[in-house]
């Protein structure tokens, strides 16, 4: 472990999602530590950049979720410094934290996503709503956590749904609800790591569910023929793999009632609490919390 030299742990930050990202660097840095890592809790809000190279830090784990730490902008800033740093570069994290882009990337390379449209004061509620048939998904393009997220079953309701996301981002799409089973996939290097399927009383899997709820159910094994689990995870390396993703992330989607997947979004930081998903799937494949955070390390690269 001496290897990684001393290794500053990205924790808060100041998105929206700030607490989780506390939990899940909390978590982290226990776990290097417990591994002989010569790991250093490290707040982006609470301080300047310019540390990290006045106190000698040699690699970088991101664990800060959302705008700031997920978007491109502590990649960028990292790559300036010339500190190797876990996940993906700056160009894939930007894409992937941008809904909109997102979709608009995999449908140009044809992976398969739901209908959308986008959103603003001035839309004519009610013909998205008939375009895209209800019940309808609304949500702020460069959010996570499920923030600003609302399910839309009455044409009437989605203004009100639009005003919500848009107190979050400039950018709100309305996206068709796949009505079927939901699955996350996360990926650890070139493995896509066993597919989780998620079900919840809540109307989707919204924040409550992530992080408070006690009913959420994680199903592992997802329930899918061996072989039918084994193509979507290629699917999902595709996916990720096309929005330039790197290191470790996971891809969330949907099977329809013909089985067939869409794909909803990638995420490049993604949690890292007691209740993730990326632990989750990594035990299930024989890795502990702690081999799976050194693992990440290991993958950490500059450029």
């Amino acid at each position: 472990m001496s290897d990684f030299g001393k290794v500053a742990v990205l924790l808060g930050g100041r998105s929206a999602e700030r607490d989780v990202s506390l939990k899940s660097g909390t978590m982290v840095l226990n776990a290097l530590r417990s591994r002989g890592v010569d790991a250093h809790g490290f707040d982006p809000q609470q301080r300047d950049l310019a540390a990290l190279i006045a106190e000698k830090f040699e690699r970088v784990f991101i664990a800060l979720h959302g705008r700031y730490g997920e978007d491109g902008t502590i990649q960028g800033a990292l790559e300036l410094l010339d500190i190797p740093y876990t996940g993906s570069g700056v160009l894939a994290s930007a894409l992937a934290m941008d809904k909109w882009r997102t979709k608009l990337v995999w449908q140009a390379a044809g992976i398969p996503t739901p209908r959308y449209e986008i959103l603003t004061a001035q839309s004519d509620f009610a013909a998205v709503a008939a375009r895209l048939s209800l019940p309808i998904m609304v949500k702020p393009a460069n959010e996570g956590s499920s923030i600003g997220m609302s399910k839309v079953r009455s044409g009437s309701d989605l203004e009100e749904a639009y005003a919500l996301a848009a107190n979050y981002d400039s950018v709100v799409l309305a996206e068709q609800f796949v009505d079927g089973v939901e699955l996350t996939a996360a990926v650890l290097g070139s493995e896509a790591l066993p597919l989780i399927r998620l079900e919840t009383p809540r109307e989707f899997y919204d924040y409550e569910a992530k992080y408070l709820a006690s009913d959420t159910r994680y199903i592992i094994p997802c329930g899918l023929a061996a072989g039918a689990e084994a193509a979507v995870r290629q699917q999902a390396l595709a996916a990720f793999g096309t929005l330039g993703c790197r290191g470790w992330g996971r891809v969330d989607l949907m099977l329809d009632a013909a089985g067939l997947p869409w794909f909803i979004e990638a995420n490049t930081s993604p949690g890292m609490t007691d209740h993730s998903l990326v632990p989750m799937a990594a035990r299930h494949a024989g890795l502990s919390f702690e081999d799976l955070v050194v693992r990440i390390l290991e993958l950490a690269h500059v450029g």
